[in-house]
């Protein structure tokens, strides 16, 4: 493909095809005198503007090419090594296999800054503390095993570490990073941003010292710069990161760790929506390197894999130094009601409580209190109420760039989590101008208030991203928690992943009908995992012979099936039976899915694209045979039907034959001049999301 620019050839130099920083498919031909190397960063002029470009290789010259004056390579950019060719090689199936333009795929494997600036003198903390070293802990018989059978493998192989919460998986991943740099190579270590705390950094530290880097979006770009150059350079042997790190090109790579790899958020929602657990696993292939996957709960895809072989399976059945897993008892909130006399009484003692704590938890509390040790009680939602609504005439807010309530804050503001539109609450109706607003549902600010009515004098702390919007807030909840400076901590999903916290006995799920029912195929599986995952933060530190750590599950659907498993510590009666369902339905992991969503600001435009989508999809379905196994399911309304100002549709197509899902959504979009001016269709491979 030629620069749409074209002129008279004139002279003859060597061809290249370079992938530019453009949304191109395909990569570019240009002209070079000097021999240059595949995955070198060179500068180009693309139209009337200069970009940069990575070359991929020679270019064959073409009939066409004869014919017009192909552009010549600026210049190379000199501070940069060519990428190694295996890494190369993983950008490209990146961008072929989520269907991106590898021209701006490959832009993310270069850090935000250039290295030579001068630096800011600045106060933050170090990215990495330098801390006392600790000496190795001894191994459970189960650690030792699936150390040492990982061990074994050296070359390209997939391995899932299964363990309980609080079995000792990043020991294991210790003691297999420091073989691997013992053998001169060296490791990436991706954990989801959430879970990217400074207890984990730390624990790194204390083991391998100044050898670390870590790269995620609390560093500023300077930070980020300095760990990228740091990792390239080989000053560091092991990189800590969030989804991204995997773009730090490195050498010498002898282990990826994938830890929680059952997290959403390794899945990227915008531009190159790429899975980091898949594209890690991808990268040890190309790099020929084992990758370990580390779950409590693993994803269904991941499991399945283990299942059928694919991947190594090592199991840790047991929490390290003999601790138990918790006690979890279900509280059906439906049963709070007046039934008999004994009921009534029961109502009348507790009368002063407010809806959402049931007397079993409120006194579970006390104890816990009592005792000196720490509660969490958890809720999936920010704020006081989840809307306001007039009892006049039903009227809400909602918000005028999308289609969501508004959330009220503080008893006074209503915000948009989507969009972050803000508004003063009025007491009057706008809409009737009689009734009242009131406040209806449930946040973690309410919970906060009514806690501090209740537990006076005890000390309460709010973890949501309304109270936590950096790294030093996280890093103070973390020391107030681990001193025992804090008795009560009210969270959102941030609290529910990776912390380890010495005294924390009692841990409760407010409302765990929050996920349930939300039109996504992997709620379920999304539901168990956060109560599993929530569950496994109680009683991490209790002694043999004392009371195990106590888990107080409220719903008003005690028969869901991420309950009924998730109070057993039954992942595997889950996976079976989700599988089950899933495979009947043809859902993933047992068929495959792309997600296409159209949206625009013009609701018209949008559902006249969504229709042609639709009638493209079945028409290259009827005319090609390899594709009958194709369904198309749509187009529909999004769930979220409008967001940021865009309307959007969706359209999805699921099959039973892997290989056909990424060829037939290429000839699908085509080259998207059929689309209606100010719309765009964004297509998404093995979507997470599907609201």
């Amino acid at each position: 493909m030629t620069d749409p620019t074209p002129t008279k050839s004139e002279g003859s130099q060597s061809l290249w095809k370079v992938a530019v920083d453009a949304p191109l498919p395909e990569a570019l031909t240009y002209s070079y005198a000097e021999p240059l190397q595949r995955g070198q960063l060179v500068n180009v002029p693309l139209g009337k503007r200069k970009v940069k470009g990575l070359v991929l290789g020679p270019a064959a010259p073409t009939a066409t090419a004869s014919e017009f004056k192909i552009k010549s390579i600026d210049s190379i950019d000199e501070e940069y090594r060519p990428l190694p060719a295996p890494f190369v090689n993983w950008l490209e199936w990146l961008g072929n296999y989520y269907l991106h333009p590898v021209g701006q795929v490959v832009q993310s494997a270069f850090p935000p800054l250039r290295k030579t600036e001068k630096q800011r003198a600045s106060k933050r903390a170090p990215v990495i503390p330098q801390l006392d070293a600790d000496t190795e802990l001894n191994l459970t018989d189960e650690q030792r095993t699936c150390f040492e059978s990982i061990s074994k493998y050296s070359g390209f192989s997939t391995h899932l570490l299964f363990g309980v919460t609080g079995s000792g998986k990043t020991e294991v991943y210790l003691r297999l990073l420091d073989k691997v740099l013992k053998e001169g190579k060296r490791g990436l270590v991706l954990v989801p941003e959430i879970s990217l705390t400074p207890q984990l950094v730390q624990r790194f530290a204390r083991r391998f010292g100044d050898k670390i880097a870590a790269m995620h979006s609390q560093l500023t770009e300077r930070e980020k710069t300095n760990q990228w150059w740091d990792m390239v350079d080989g000053k560091k042997s092991i990189l800590i990161g969030a989804r991204s790190a995997l773009f730090c090109p490195i050498e010498d790579l002898g282990l990826i760790i994938v830890d929680e790899e059952h997290e959403p958020s390794f899945k990227q929602d915008e531009k190159l929506k790429y899975n980091g657990r898949d594209a890690a696993v991808m990268m040890g292939k190309m790099m020929n390197c084992p990758v370990v996957l580390g779950s409590a709960t693993p994803s269904l895809e991941t499991w399945k894999n283990a299942q059928e072989g694919k991947y190594h399976l090592h199991t840790l059945k047991n929490r390290v130094a003999g601790r138990a897993l918790p006690t979890i008892e279900v509280i059906d909130l439906r049963q709070q009601k007046a039934d008999d006399d004994q009921q009534k009484l029961i109502i009348e003692k507790y009368s002063h409580l407010p809806f959402w704590l049931s007397p079993a938890l409120f006194e579970k509390m006390n104890e816990v209190l009592d005792q000196g040790d720490q509660a969490a009680l958890f809720l999936n939602r920010r704020g006081v109420a989840q809307m306001v609504v007039c009892p006049a005439c039903g009227h809400t807010r909602e918000c005028p760039n999308c289609d969501i309530s508004l959330t009220l804050h503080a008893g006074s503001h209503l915000i948009c989590h989507y969009c972050d539109y803000h508004e003063n609450m009025k007491a009057r109706c706008p809409d009737c101008k009689e009734g009242e607003m009131e406040a209806i549902g449930l946040g973690t600010e309410l919970l906060e208030k009514d806690l501090s009515r209740l537990f006076p004098g005890k000390r309460i702390a709010r973890a949501d991203r309304d109270e936590i919007q950096s790294r030093a807030d996280l890093e103070d909840l973390i020391s107030d928690m681990e001193t025992g400076a804090i008795d009560i901590l009210v969270g959102t999903q941030m609290i529910a992943k990776g912390l380890d916290f010495p005294k924390l006995k009692l841990v409760g799920l407010v409302l765990a009908d929050v996920g349930f029912n939300l039109p996504d195929f992997r709620a379920t599986e999304r539901s168990f995992q956060l109560i599993t995952q929530m569950s496994g933060r109680s009683g991490r530190h209790v002694k043999e012979g004392e009371s195990p750590g106590y888990v107080i599950i409220q719903t008003f659907n005690t028969e869901h099936e991420s309950i009924t498993f998730a109070r057993n510590h039954d992942y595997e009666g889950f996976a079976n039976n989700e599988l089950s369902i899933r495979g009947a339905l043809n859902y993933p992991p047992v068929g495959r899915l792309v997600g296409f969503r159209i949206q625009g600001p013009h609701l018209g435009k949008v559902e006249e694209a969504a229709r042609l989508l639709a009638r493209r999809a079945q028409s290259l379905k009827t005319q090609f045979p390899q594709y009958s196994s194709m369904e198309v399911l749509g187009p529909a309304e999004a769930p979220l039907s409008k967001l940021r100002g865009q309307f959007r549709y969706h359209l999805l197509l699921k099959t039973s034959q892997n290989n056909v899902a990424n060829p037939f959504s290429r000839q699908l979009l085509g080259d998207q001049e059929w689309v209606p001016s100010g719309v765009k269709i964004l297509v998404d491979i093995d979507p997470m999301n599907l609201l």
